[in-house]
């Protein structure tokens, strides 16, 4: 023999594919184990942390463990399939470090269950191949599982909870869970009596296998009368029925349909017909319509599968938290040790597989999914090869029951199923869980030894192709959703309130900081990285500046810019990327500056005092708010101690009024029908032959008129004189109404929200007379009030003004549009002038209306006027009272503030 053919032998023998796979499993695992350890130094991105490393001694054990079970098997089973223990071992050992990484005292239990488990392996390695001892004392085998698990219904215990299921028998620390090994049982007894019972078909191709022997007499005569299939299948029926019945009495519903799958895959195989499978699956199908009506956890389960976004904070809480794990992975995940795996309940047991994905991403889900697939692939061939029957149902069920309760426990993590309390084999922590994967891993090695040395096909090799491909077909299904959740839903979940990941991420990453037009802060984060936390400088804008909090979410600006001050705009793709290589986590959040100036800030905030209502004041040449006030407002700094009072006041503290608010216009509008008409023609002033007090006389205003022209009733709120009510009408007001943005609802914060719904043709008369289903916010109405004082020009709202980019500095947003305009130059100017107010270089106009519901609000709007050479202003005052006069004192008071300022050389 030439060395190359010597070295091609090696490398393909069972001892060189071990041993060369489990120290690939090794490195992995080390290399996981080494970024548990650094994790806490990645999350507080500083050296001075206290690392982890109770999780290496899970991993020495582990490695020592499977050395002494690799030894041995290649002592006692040269012939073995060589892929099956470093798939077990690779799948046991990752759930080690999930585990240890979750909760370092269940990781100390599941490290002493592994050394308990590999022992019984190892120490089965020198059972004899044939398995005959199971198909001998199959029925004393069954039967000791179902008193086992029968006792638990005296003397069951929950160690985890004293309200749930009581499934284990035990004390002091240490206990056994009998539905485990009774799953390895059933199959054991179906296999063997199935293999038993069959004269009417041979299995295998070889007609003097050890099975035809025994089932057709030494002369391997098949041509016998065929008995039917009922009394033969009466025990198994009886047996299975007994189990699954005893679960239900349980109410461990994940292991009865286990069971299910198990009892309709092994008599399929063993009896050919489908009979069995559809039968099974309507009885499945029964069982759990039936359960949805007869147990609450049925019904809470399904419901929560049907439509978990019902109720995500209560019943549905579990598979939402799972989804949002899933998708706070990502494609790459967050890292060892460094995602939020805990916040899902139960996630050492069963939500491992969200767990792994939320810090290994959509690769870490393909990979396992992978090796479950190879595990498939593998006792599907061990199951062909197999010498006889009894060994080869009995690997074919080993398969079943290994891979069918991973997709049950991983479909009901992703929503794919109805979530059931099933472990994932070798991975989830339990030691009943993990004995008994292990002993199935034990049986089929010894299959596959056997199998090796003599080799024999089925009958109907068909049988055994389809189960492995259903079991792949549905890995692969699962795969696909995972992806769903993972890529395509992860950013849109990401948002959502109810995901803690947000809060925690905000402790350990700076948050922007929120600024004024002098770069003094308004938000500001506060501490050290693990405990940041929020900062609020002017708590008078709290109904702006809004909060970010880790228990009542965010509302506000900080809402509307988080995607900046969390910096998952702003920074550079790369950067970002490398942070959450690094860190898991986005970059140092992004410095945003607002267009307010804190000194009319507290002007406005002042005047405003204890009035409910809003003022805005704006630059009406660009926009640019340079105060707003709501009142009632909060202080964001005192959430926790008064947000009862927030959410039960009748006031709304928690709406902006000003950005928000919805109120009927009523008369406020008419400076702006008044400009329309005019745009047509001049405006007529009193005929010669009227009189003043004849017109006005009987008109209902706010306050009492001043002047002779039209603009003096529209300027005192008044309904209008018939004259003039009739030239108005003939304006389109739709489409007018329309060019001045009272149908839009403007975004100062630069992104994007869908405008009033408003519909239909209305006149002025009835706008002027508070038409009801038309409502307008201040901020719509100040807006269109700045065109006014701007030439006619209707601008666009703006209150971000830039941002502190990383890689370019300050950079200016632009305008949420261009700018519109809706006026002639001539036109705004005159009526500006027209509504002039005496003493003051300012146009005014004061309206009260009765809102929707039913109280009476004030309106007052102001601007600069044409001839004013600093820059234009325009301002709105709402009162949610009836108080013209207090209005227009508080609306004088601040644009006279306002201007004065403007006209000091440090103004801007």
């Amino acid at each position: 023999m030439s060395p190359t053919t010597r070295k091609i032998r090696v490398s393909q023998s069972p001892n060189y594919l071990q041993g060369r796979l489990l120290v690939i499993a090794a490195v992995f695992l080390g290399l996981y184990a080494a970024a548990l350890s650094i994790a806490p130094a990645a999350r507080a991105r500083s050296w001075q942390v206290d690392y982890r490393y109770n999780h290496w001694l899970g991993f020495v054990v582990w490695v020592v463990i499977l050395f002494l079970a690799d030894r041995q098997t290649r002592r006692h089973l040269p012939e073995r399939d060589p892929y099956l223990l470093p798939l077990a071992g690779l799948l046991s050992g990752w759930g080690l470090m999930t585990i240890w990484r979750l909760f370092p005292d269940f990781g100390y239990r599941q490290t002493m269950w592994l050394v308990i488990a590999l022992v019984v392996f190892t120490l089965g390695l020198r059972l004899p191949t044939d398995l005959k001892f199971l198909r001998r004392y199959k029925y004393v085998l069954l039967t000791g599982g179902l008193i086992l698990t029968a006792l638990t219904l005296f003397f069951g215990t929950n160690p985890a909870s004293e309200i749930g299921p009581r499934l284990w028998l035990g004390c002091c620390g240490v206990y056994l869970q009998p539905s485990e090994p009774l799953k390895l049982l059933l199959v054991i007894y179906l296999s063997a009596y199935l293999s038993d019972k069959q004269p009417w078909v041979s299995w295998s191709s070889r007609a003097g296998s050890e099975d035809n022997k025994i089932q057709n007499g030494k002369d391997g005569d098949q041509n016998g009368p065929q008995p039917s299939s009922l009394p033969l299948l009466a025990p198994i029926l009886l047996m299975t029925g007994l189990t699954v019945l005893l679960l239900l009495v349980q109410r461990d519903l994940g292991t009865a349909t286990i069971f299910l799958f198990l009892f309709a895959v092994i008599v399929y195989l063993a009896t050919e017909r489908k009979i069995v499978l559809i039968s099974s699956a309507i009885l499945l199908l029964a069982a759990g319509i039936s359960g949805y009506f007869m147990f609450d956890v049925v019904r809470l389960r399904i419901d929560a599968w049907l439509n978990p976004w019902l109720d995500p904070s209560d019943r549905s809480y579990q598979i939402v938290q799972s989804i949002i794990a899933m998708a706070n992975g990502g494609v790459g995940g967050r890292g060892p040790g460094m995602g939020s795996p805990t916040l899902v309940p139960i996630s050492h047991s069963d939500f491992i597989f969200s767990a792994i994905i939320e810090e290994g991403g959509m690769i870490a889900a393909i990979a396992l999914i992978a090796l479950l697939m190879m595990l498939t692939a593998a006792g599907v061939r061990i199951a062909m090869r197999a010498p006889d029957n009894f060994r080869r149902l009995l690997a074919a069920g080993l398969t079943a029951y290994l891979i069918g309760q991973s997709l049950l426990i991983i479909g009901g993590n992703i929503r794919l199923l109805p979530l059931t309390g099933v472990t994932l084999p070798f991975v989830s922590y339990g030691g009943s869980s993990l004995v008994t994967a292990f002993i199935s891993l034990l049986l089929l090695i010894l299959i596959s030894q056997s199998g090796n040395e003599s080799p024999t096909l089925p009958r109907n090799p068909r049988l055994f192709t389809r189960l492995g491909y259903l079991l792949l077909v549905c890995l692969g299904a699962v795969a696909l959703v995972v992806g769903w959740w993972t890529y395509f839903r992860g950013p849109d979940l990401l948002e959502r309130t109810d995901n803690a990941r947000r809060s925690i991420a905000d402790r350990q990453v700076r948050r922007g900081e929120i600024l004024d037009r002098e770069n003094n802060p308004l938000a500001s984060t506060e501490g050290v990285p693990g405990d940041y936390w929020r900062a609020y400088n002017f708590p008078a804008l709290g109904s702006t500046i809004g909060y970010s909090h880790p228990l009542y979410g965010q509302s506000g600006l900080e809402a509307d810019l988080d995607p900046y001050l969390r910096g998952l705009l702003g920074p550079s793709e790369f950067e970002i990327w490398w942070n959450h290589l690094l860190y898991g986590q986005p970059p140092p959040g992004v410095d945003i500056r607002l267009s307010l100036d804190m000194d009319l800030q507290g002007t406005a905030d002042e005047l405003l005092g204890d009035h409910t209502g809003a003022l805005i004041l704006l630059n009406a040449e660009n926009g640019e708010v340079l105060a707003v006030a709501s009142h009632p407002t909060f202080d964001p700094n005192q959430l926790e101690d008064i947000w009862p009072a927030l959410v039960s006041s009748p006031e709304s503290p928690l709406v902006n009024r000003a950005f928000q608010g919805r109120y009927r216009p009523g008369a406020i509008l008419g400076p702006f029908l008044l400009a329309a008409f005019n745009e047509q023609g001049d405006l007529t002033y009193l005929d010669g032959n009227q009189s003043y007090e004849s017109l006005f006389a009987n008109l209902d205003c706010a306050i009492a008129p001043a002047g002779t022209s039209w603009a003096a009733p529209i300027a005192a709120g008044c309904t209008l004189p018939e004259d003039l009510s009739k030239q108005l009408d003939a304006i389109d007001t739709q489409d007018f109404y329309a060019e001045l943005g009272l149908f839009e609802f403007p975004d100062p914060t630069q992104f994007d929200k869908q405008g009033s719904d408003v519909q239909g043709s209305t006149s002025s008369g009835e706008l002027l007379g508070d038409q009801p289903d038309f409502l307008v916010s201040p901020l719509q109405v100040v807006l269109a009030a700045a065109t006014l004082s701007s030439d006619g020009a209707l601008p666009a709202a703006q209150i971000i003004t830039a941002a502190n980019l990383p890689e370019t500095g300050w950079s200016v947003f632009p305008p949420e549009r261009e700018e519109r305009q809706v006026f002639s130059q001539d036109n705004a100017d005159f009526i500006a002038n027209s509504l002039a107010t005496e003493g003051l270089p300012v146009w005014s106009s004061v309206a009260s209306t009765l809102n929707e519901d039913d109280r009476t609000i004030t309106w007052y709007l102001a601007g600069s006027l044409p001839n004013w050479t600093g820059t234009p202003v325009a301002l709105l005052v709402l009162l949610e009272e009836d108080d013209p006069l207090l209005a227009m004192e508080i609306g004088q008071n601040m644009i006279a503030a306002a201007m004065q300022y403007e006209s000091t050389p440090e103004g801007y």
